[in-house]
């Protein structure tokens, strides 16, 4: 057994552990960390590398990835269904990144000891491929970048019973398996739900063709709302105030996401159907329209168990197509375990600190913990934001957010240091405040207010859904 020295020691290198080792190491206050990267795959990319090959971002690749490095052309989509807006990087494109940022920015840095294919078996203890057990003498923090773990429908047989002579397979199976099927039934609603619908729809398959088994109907952010904001600084801004201006207006919850929807804050896919979920998913209007063609679309709950001629669900039953493949998409995606503080004694738990944006949230814990002094002002800095489930959570994301923001303005420091993040998908926003301190903090103040006040609003609203 050998003995390896580091400050730090990541457990994980997803897109969270990736983003939080860029930000310690090339963090120009602390210049000395080193650190030991662990992770159970052959490369960094955490889930990414179990994902199905037609996948893609949702959010635009100008605020994805890791701080320090650019990700993508930096090119606005000339065609196809998400025309007008930044590029979204696929799946290869993601895998391919990481592996570069960690071949030719991370390690060469000489402060980076990655060790792939390792296994993390707690107390600073490790075993590697080759089944040798090592401990590191860690001298800071171990760095849990697994607590908001994602699982893909990849990772896990599917949550419902199927006959033998059923073929259920997942997304990664589909490119593969669709020339031998004349009808196809996607069971999921959600990102990977309407992703398998889309690949059909792109292909040629007609949406007659396709049956969309949708347990719960999702309220979706509309991608030309969260562009990043240096290029579309306008309309960002105009969507933000969108958002107050419906939440100061909103006489109840049922209101506000009616007035949401009016703005094209939030999306639906089916109008007269009320969502029952919200997981931050973000569509296209060109997208929509094509979910919208699917007709067969059924509303009877999870599946329980599928059978040739007989779909049996948790609010009933149903004929099934018995030359149908089925394509399992039901995995949940962003997990949901309780906060815990970010920082603590020996200890730093990678969460989101701004409502659903990972990657951000981990550069953003990085700097917090290479520059302030101590747990309390980080803690302070850095209050999770647990992922959405339900519409209600779309409160209090919004309200949580709000508090963050109004905290990091105060912090000048902070601020600046914002104003320059890459994955900042409000970098620019608040990029004309004053320069002089007495009157800068009288313009936070005034922002401050004015969050305040919708937070304020908002908790009214929130009353009336229950704790």
């Amino acid at each position: 057994m050998s003995t390896i020295e580091a400050d730090y020691l990541v457990v994980g290198a997803g897109a969270m552990g990736m983003a939080f080792v860029d930000t310690l190491l090339t963090d120009t206050t602390d210049t000395q960390a080193t650190v030991v990267l662990v992770d159970e795959g052959h490369q960094p990319g955490g889930h990414w590398l179990s994902t199905y090959p037609f996948v893609r971002l949702h959010q635009p690749s100008a605020y994805y990835g890791v701080n320090s490095r650019p990700f993508g052309d930096d090119v606005i989509d000339s065609g196809g269904w998400n025309e007008g807006f930044y590029e979204l990087a696929s799946g290869s494109e993601v895998c391919a990144y990481y592996d570069q940022v960690m071949r030719h920015h991370l390690e060469p840095t000489g402060r980076l000891t990655y060790l792939p294919m390792t296994h993390y078996l707690g107390d600073h203890r490790l075993r590697t491929l080759d089944g040798a057990e090592h401990t590191v003498d860690v001298r800071r923090r171990v760095v849990d970048a697994t607590y908001l773990k994602t699982t893909v429908p990849s990772m896990r047989p599917p949550p419902y019973a199927a006959a033998p002579d059923v073929e259920v397979v997942t997304p990664n199976d589909l490119p593969g398996r669709a020339s031998h099927y004349d009808h196809f039934t996607i069971v999921g609603a959600g990102k990977t739900g309407m992703d398998a619908c889309l690949w059909l729809l792109r292909n040629g398959i007609p949406p007659e063709r396709v049956r969309w088994i949708m347990p719960r109907d999702s309220w979706l952010m509309n991608r030309a709302t969260v562009q990043p904001a240096p290029r579309f600084l306008d309309e960002v801004r105009a969507a933000i105030v969108g958002r107050m201006q419906a939440s100061f207006e909103a006489t109840s919850v049922d209101d506000l996401f009616e007035r949401l929807e009016a703005n094209g804050s939030l999306m639906r896919i089916d109008t007269a159907v009320e969502p029952t979920m919200y997981h931050c998913a973000i569509v296209s209007e060109r997208e929509l329209e094509q979910l919208r063609r699917i007709g067969d679309v059924v509303r009877l709950g999870r599946v329980e168990r599928i059978e040739p001629e007989r779909l049996t669900l948790r609010d009933g039953t149903m004929p099934a197509d018995p030359g149908s493949l089925y394509v399992d998409c039901t995995a949940s995606g962003l997990s949901r375990p309780p906060s815990v503080p970010v920082f603590s004694d020996g200890k730093i738990t990678l969460q989101s600190v701004r409502g659903c944006q990972q990657v951000f949230s981990s550069a953003l814990i990085a700097h917090v913990e290479a520059n302030y002094d101590t747990d309390d002002e980080r803690n302070a800095l850095c209050v999770p934001v647990p992922h959405p489930d339900e519409p209600a959570d779309w409160l209090r994301i919004t309200m949580s957010d709000n508090d963050a923001q109004s905290r990091w303005l105060r912090d000048a420091d902070l601020a600046a240091w914002l104003e320059s993040a890459r994955l900042n998908i409000l970098r620019g926003m608040f990029a004309d405040l004053p320069t002089d301190e007495e009157t800068r903090a009288k313009a936070v103040d005034a922002i401050a207010a004015t969050l305040t006040a919708c937070n304020e609003k908002l908790a009214g609203l929130s009353s009336e859904t229950g704790p």
